[in-house]
């Protein structure tokens, strides 16, 4: 049973340097923050997902998410789609870019994706299942392929066992498991019991994902699961050094201090830096509101900084409200304290 920080599972020729994996999350994951979380400790950063849809390689947006460019290895590109070939196509594209992992949405509940049969809305068609799998594995010779899906389509329609068999014979090399149905969306609680029954029948790496919100949960979720690694999303949103506090809580049994607001600033500054960068002017400003507004969140006076901080238009103007805000915020010495919503209780992270 896998209950402590360790070496992350062996994907193709990939050890991973621990069982700590920031997951795809479309309009967040970008180059950016997949650099980011693997600095604060993420052992792997999977990139949000990138259309099968071969039109949009030629597209700016398109050719952004194929941007590699200095990100520390093993680059995990996602792709959705439901049309074998095309999702073949997709995969040779994007290893020809720089991918040196594929991964496979079966998971993704959003109503746009599952509308054209792509995403989650897979899991209702195992033969498609099977004959995607098989495309992909069979177009990147060489190059490592995962797949990453929810437990099942509604409650009365798990099928991640079959799935997982499915997989298997197709040749895929680890498989991420998001706990919940898509008919759940993220409501509810994650059902670990799946997963590990999914773990108790593997021979490829299980990793386990939905609800890790705190160093103890993911504790929790490796010892429940059995899991070779597990995998977050929206709790690293704002809260990047999420990984390093789960390292060190797997590692010794303590919990690092919350971080300074010096700290949170001297992230959140790098981190628009780079976006601004990434994007350019225009797009940067875009891209960077959601994420000030999720660093900022459980400081004082946040609220009514990050309804002001939408209508800024600029990166200047942007950076000169930040600093204004986080100097009074330091003059408080006031540390986050998070809601962890798994148990009700709260956390200082």
């Amino acid at each position: 049973m896998h209950t402590g920080l360790q070496h992350g599972p062996l994907i193709g020729p990939f050890l991973l340097k621990n069982n700590l994996i920031a997951a795809p999350m479309a309009g967040v994951t970008d180059r950016p923050f997949r650099q980011l979380c693997k600095k604060m400790g993420a052992g792997m950063a999977v990139s949000e997902m990138v259309t099968s849809n071969s039109l949009l390689y030629g597209s700016a947006k398109t050719a952004r998410r194929a941007n590699h460019e200095g990100e520390v290895a093993p680059i995990s590109v996602q792709i959705a789609g439901s049309l074998p070939a095309m999702m073949a196509e997709a995969a040779r594209h994007n290893v020809d870019n720089g991918a040196q992992i594929i991964d496979i949405n079966m998971g993704c509940p959003a109503k746009k994706i599952c509308n054209v049969m792509a995403g989650s809305a897979l899991l209702q068609d195992e033969p498609l299942v099977a004959r995607i799998l098989e495309a992909v594995v069979a177009a990147v010779p060489g190059t490592p392929v995962t797949l990453k899906i929810r437990t099942g389509w509604d409650k009365a329609h798990k099928n991640a066992l079959a799935i997982l068999r499915i997989a298997q014979e197709s040749g895929i090399q680890a498989l991420a498991i998001h706990g919940r149905t898509r008919a759940c969306g993220y409501s509810g609680e994650a059902e670990y019991e799946t997963i590990a029954a999914v773990k108790a029948q593997a021979r490829i790496p299980i990793i386990a994902n939905g609800d890790i919100t705190t160093p103890e949960k993911a504790k929790f979720v490796l010892e429940t699961t059995g899991a070779d690694a597990i995998m977050i999303g929206r709790a690293a949103q704002g809260r990047p050094w999420l990984f390093r506090e789960i390292s060190h809580f797997l590692a010794t049994g303590t919990r690092l201090q919350a971080p300074e607001v010096s700290e949170i600033h001297d992230v959140l500054l790098a981190h628009l830096d780079d976006l601004y960068q990434f994007y350019g002017e225009i797009g940067g400003v875009r891209m960077a509101r959601k994420h000030i507004a999720w660093y900022t969140r459980g400081l004082a006076d946040s609220a009514s900084f990050r309804h002001a901080m939408n209508r800024l238009e600029t990166s200047a103007e942007q950076l000169g409200a930040i600093n204004d805000f986080f100097w009074r915020a330091r003059g408080r010495d006031h540390r986050l304290v998070y809601l962890d919503t798994t148990h009700g209780e709260r956390a200082a992270a």
